[in-house]
Parts: structure tokens; sequence; C-alpha cells
């Protein structure tokens, strides 16, 4: 079939991705955000989650040991994930992307119920955030429309009743299923024959930033001697033992939050000190065991690297930042994710030779816009011809061209290159 469009290392399909895959040459890598299957706003693309024969057609196009992630819905991704495995792929990990922009779609129950008896509610205050137009609707600050600005109050006993009763709880994060196609051999005997191993784990670190880094050595250097645990002698200056605040960065784990969720979780946790690290006065603050303070040295009477950070918790995990321009003039697709946390799930995956990266469920192509920067080429697939031409469309806008002074390397904490 004749590509939709083939541009720079681009290649997008119109059509049923188990029309297309067969015909592909073998890929690197799959990232995707398919259906959900709950009917998202009517549209007819999110009718049902994508089955074993779709994925058993992704498994065939990907080399062995090849990643896949697959973002799911709270509500379906064990039919996702199911799904998943018994095409053939080992399921890995599921990772959670936590955001703090989710809206809740949850019916009153007390409305409902008046509303059924033909009963009139009394205004009584306008929503936070609802600015009511001539028609009687309003917008919020996101920008989207409310039909019911208004707070009411119940009309019959039995909305009196369940007053305050709804029936979903607010959206605040999503499933991201790790799943992978087997080895050909051990994973070394696969990376040296197909090039495809394993996570990009070093490049992915959760880093700070030079002038953190300077300022908790200089606190780790200048920091007094420490009495002996066992006898009080003075220990060695920080200078010369060797415990330092390791450059490295944090292992990225399968938690990643966005800035409004990590925002909550540290307002929550408050300031809190890695383990064996140094107050913010430069003095010492040992790590606790079931027992008390445990010694600071590794098997074998090395010392130990410790990270000596402190901060809220969300420094353990990636925060993956939306660009409130980053979906591109004319873009009307109603599931956009945001580009750095596309970017950076891009960069876990991709193997040392950038190889080729697989969307068969591509939407308006955040994946294709933020894998171009690490793979030499990036494919895509959708059936929705709509949904295709607003991906050409972000893909030539030269405002979301990836630039090593801003878009992802502006919101990374750790290398953008």
């Amino acid at each position: 079939m004749k590509p939709y469009y083939s541009e720079d290392g681009i290649t997008i399909f119109c059509a049923d991705c188990r029309d297309i895959l067969p015909s592909l040459p073998k890929v690197d890598v799959c990232l995707t955000d398919p259906p959900y299957g709950l009917e998202f706003m009517g549209k007819e693309w999110d009718h049902g989650v994508p089955g074993r024969e779709t994925w058993e057609a992704v498994l065939r196009v990907l080399k062995p040991g090849a990643p896949l992630l697959a973002f799911g819905g709270t509500r379906t991704h064990h039919r996702l994930m199911c799904a998943i495995e018994d095409a053939g792929f080992e399921i890995r990990d599921c990772l959670m992307w936590l955001y703090g922009s989710g809206f809740p779609k949850s019916l009153d129950v007390s409305k409902a119920i008046d509303k059924a008896a033909g009963a009139d509610r009394e205004v009584v205050a306008l929503k936070p955030h609802a600015r009511p137009n001539s028609d009687g609707k309003s917008h919020g600050y996101s920008g989207k429309q409310q039909h019911d600005p208004f707070i009411t109050a119940p009309a019959t006993d039995a909305a009196k009743l369940w007053n305050g009763y709804g029936t979903a709880l607010k959206p605040a994060w999503e499933p991201i299923i790790l799943a992978m196609k087997s080895c050909d051999g051990t994973f070394a005997e696969n990376a040296l024959k197909w090039g495809v191993a394993g996570l990009n784990i070093e490049a992915c670190r959760i880093t700070a930033t030079d002038s953190q880094l300077a300022e908790k050595y200089a606190s780790v250097r200048n920091a007094p001697p420490r009495k002996n645990r066992i006898f009080g002698a003075d220990a060695k200056p920080r200078s010369e033992g060797k415990l330092e605040p390791s450059p490295l960065g944090r292992w990225p784990a399968n938690l990643l939050l966005d800035e409004e969720s990590a925002e909550l979780l540290d307002e929550q946790s408050g300031p809190r000190m890695h383990a064996a690290g140094f107050q913010t006065d430069g003095t010492h603050c040992p790590s606790l065991g079931s027992f008390g303070p445990v010694p600071n040295k590794a098997p074998g009477g090395m010392p130990s690297v410790r990270h000596g950070d402190s901060g809220g918790a969300s420094r353990f995990f990636y925060t993956a930042k939306a660009d409130s321009n980053e979906r591109g003039t004319g873009n009307d697709h109603p599931t956009v994710k945001p580009l750095d946390l596309m970017a950076y799930l891009c960069k876990l995956l991709c193997p040392p030779s950038g190889g080729v990266l697989l969307d068969p469920f591509m939407g308006s192509g955040s994946t294709l816009i933020s894998g171009r920067r690490f793979f030499q080429r990036c494919i895509g697939i959708d059936s929705d011809e709509h949904a295709c031409a607003i991906a050409v469309d972000r893909l030539r806008q030269s405002v979301l061209d990836f630039d090593p002074t801003c878009g992802v390397a502006r919101n990374w904490r750790g290398n953008a290159d």
C-alpha cells in the first residue's frame, strides 16, 4: 500500500494496522497508545480494545528481544495486557503515568433523581472556575465547555438523601504495559545478533542540574568531621571519605509524574532527606535500619556512594511536563499525549543503533514527533484519515522541531542527547 506520508525518515500509513504490518520489515521498538475501549466521546475508533490478532501481527514484525510499550485505560488495561500476553509477548512490567489534569466524568445521582421526578432544583452558587456565558453554559480555566456551571440544591426528599453521590472518581493515572518479544538466546547474544536488548537505563537516569550538583558537592566537602559511631574518634573529613553524591542520577522508576502530580506529591511528603545523606547545614544524616543507625559501608568495607540530596518525593521519578502549545495549530484530537513524556519513553526504548520505531495506533502523531529525534526511521499507522492529517500537519510545523536548547531538553532532568 502506498504511504499516506513519507518524508525525513517518517512514514505514515492510513489503514488498519493489521493490513499494513505483514508488509513491513523488522522493527526494533513498538511504542503506541491504542484504543482503550471506552467509547470515548462516542468516537468509533475507541469501541474496543485491540485483541490477540492485532498483537500477533505486531509481534511478527518485531525483532527478537524488541520491547513494546502500550498505554491502557484503568478500566480495560487487563484486557489489553491479556491480549498482548496471549499473542506471545513476555510481560515485563507495568508503568504508571500520574497526572493532575484529569476531569471526573461522573453522574450526579441526586440530580438524576430530581430529573427523573421532573423537579426543578434551586441554583445556590456558581461552580469554581466556571464563567457562565449568555447561553447559560460556561468555560472553565481549561477552556473546556461545562454544560452545568451552577451548584444546585436537591428538590425532592430522595434527592436530598443521595446528595453528594457520584458514579466515578477523578482519573489521575494511566497504566503503560511494558512487554518484550522473547530473545534469541540470552540478552547478550540477542544484543550482538539483533541489536536489541533491554532498556536504555543510563540515558534515562534522573539527574540534577549542574548548579544543583555543585551545591550538593560543596555541602558534602565542607561538612565537619563526624565522630566514629563506636569509639567516638573523629572520622576523615568529607573531602577524604569519598562519600559524595553520585552524578549518575537515580535509576529510572516505573512511576512517571506530570508537573501537577509532582507538586501534589511534594506537598504531601514535604522535604525529605535521602538515607545516609546530609542535612542542609552539611551535617551527616545516617541511614536507619531496624536496629538504629547503619554504618555507611558497602560489603567489603568500601565506602558507598549515596545521592546525598534533599527535596520532595517527586525527585525520585521522572516528571513529564506537557506544553500547552505542543498540540499544534488545528489539532482537535481528544487524546494527545505530552511530547516530553513520549520522548522520555522513546529514549528509554531506543537501542544504540537508533533503529526503527513503530506506532500501529498513531493518533495525532506524538510518538513520531518525539521519536524522530532518537530513531533512524519512524513508522506510524492509523485508520482515521483525520488523525493522519493532524499528524502530518504537526510534523510539518517547525515550532515542534526538537532543538538542543528547547523542547525536550528544556524539561528533562537528565541529558537531552
